[in-house]
């Protein structure tokens, strides 16, 4: 029997003592590894959907609220504004602004939501392509991103109906109007817009303003709204001045003093709101800061009592093992066979609460990313394994050296005569 194999009986010898160590030392490691996994992936989402936007403008209320609803799509809007106050931020030669694209938002299918607003937001998201199909012609028309068509079985073709409000519920089905059909399909790039089901603004506007739609369908005397028709798609939205969207996602041509000073001069002189997603999501940063220490805080004293626990459960076997340990040295052990012996029981004990920690924190995660996904439609990968882990496993190991090295030590001076005068 080799000195591991030993180790190891010694070990499973004293279950109880070896169980409350493991799931202690399981609980430390667990937390941290979770916290890393949801710290790493939480950044990553942020950081991904910030899309080089400079500046959003919507209706007043929280600026956080405006951010996470229009950016990130995980909350609520503070409100509509009109075309008529957006209008100067739509001019394709303003002197600031390099990019604005309007959003209209309200509407879902499935829990998946419908945006309104301009092709020109494939390219905020790493210029995302049209894998099948083409880009929204007209109105009722959508593209969809590759989750959405996945979990919602849409090829190109398919048509549904949406239903009012941001949450899944089929007696708001809008089936009073003409269903939309899916004319393209995006390619997936872990962003936000894979989640969306993307479509012209004046296709939310006919959604909730279909009586208008019909008349022009049936009619050469069409109604007007502005100065053109709602379901031509080539007439610019500054053309409806009465129309509302939900907000303006811009990026500034460069960045100098004026840009700077354009959200405070907003939100001081008109009915909007602007917000810096830069600002609200080091905000969010520092939010999640400060909870996450806290937890780390936590599972570090939960990794130094199961230490402690290691310590005491190997110190106390030293007694009730002396005369063992005095038989090994009469058979030839050496004084550091021993001490080898005690450490390798510190760092098994260790190793083991290290997998189970980290098996732990990975189911952990897969129970979150189930609920997130239910809550946000944000999918989170609960098995991908960081680098941090294995720097983990190297402190594990280490607390589990120092709790055996006095034990140890003390097993290797153990007095063979008498130990065994003793019996």
């Amino acid at each position: 029997m080799n000195i591991f194999q030993i180790s190891w009986k010694n070990i499973i010898n004293k279950p109880l003592n070896a169980t409350l160590s493991l799931v202690l030392f399981a609980l430390g490691v667990g937390l941290i590894s979770l916290l890393f996994l949801l710290n790493q992936q939480i950044e990553e989402k942020f950081d991904k959907n910030l899309a080089g936007i400079d500046l959003v403008i919507g209706a007043k209320g929280s600026p956080l609220q405006l951010i996470l609803s229009s950016m990130y799509h995980i909350d609520a809007p503070t409100g509509n504004i009109s075309l008529k106050a957006a209008r100067p931020f739509l001019n394709p030669n303003h002197r600031l602004i390099g990019m604005a694209i309007p959003i209209s938002v309200g509407d879902n299918y499935k829990g998946h939501r419908i945006v309104g607003t301009s092709p020109k937001i494939l390219e905020l998201y790493d210029s995302a392509q049209v894998e099948q199909g083409r880009i929204w012609e007209n109105v009722f028309e959508v593209v969809v991103g590759k989750v959405v068509a996945e979990k919602l079985n849409l090829p190109l073709g398919a048509k549904f109906y949406g239903s009012h409000g941001l949450i899944e519920d089929v007696n708001l089905a809008h089936d009073d109007v003409e269903a939309f059909e899916v004319v393209g399909i995006l390619e997936g790039n872990g962003s936000v817009i894979d989640q969306l089901i993307l479509t012209a603004n004046q296709t939310v506007w006919a959604v909730h303003d279909h009586e208008m739609v019909e008349d022009e369908a049936e009619s050469d005397t069409t109604q007007h709204h502005g100065h053109g028709h709602i379901a031509d798609l080539s007439i610019p939205l500054t053309a409806y001045p009465d129309k509302d969207i939900t907000s303006l996602l811009i990026k500034f041509k460069s960045r100098n003093f004026q840009t700077l000073n354009m959200p405070r001069s907003i939100n001081e002189n008109t009915d909007m709101q602007a917000a810096t997603p830069a600002i609200e999501i080091n905000r969010i940063y520092s939010m999640i800061g400060d909870g996450e220490e806290a937890l780390r805080y936590l599972a570090f004293i939960i990794i130094f009592v199961s230490g402690l626990s290691i310590f005491i459960s190997l110190f106390s076997s030293l007694r009730e093992r002396r005369y063992e340990l005095a038989l090994m040295r009469v058979m030839g052990a050496s004084p550091f066979k021993l001490f080898l012996l005690i450490v390798l029981e510190g760092i098994i004990l260790a190793f083991v609460g290290y997998l189970i920690g980290i098996l732990l924190s990975h189911v952990g995660m897969s129970v979150f990313a189930t609920q997130m996904e239910e809550t946000y439609r944000y999918s989170f990968s609960a098995w991908s394994f960081m680098k941090e882990e294995a720097y983990l496993l190297f402190g594990a190991l280490a607390v589990g050296l120092v709790a055996a090295i006095l034990p140890a030590m003390q097993a290797s001076n153990t007095d063979i005569s008498t130990t065994l005068s003793e019996g």
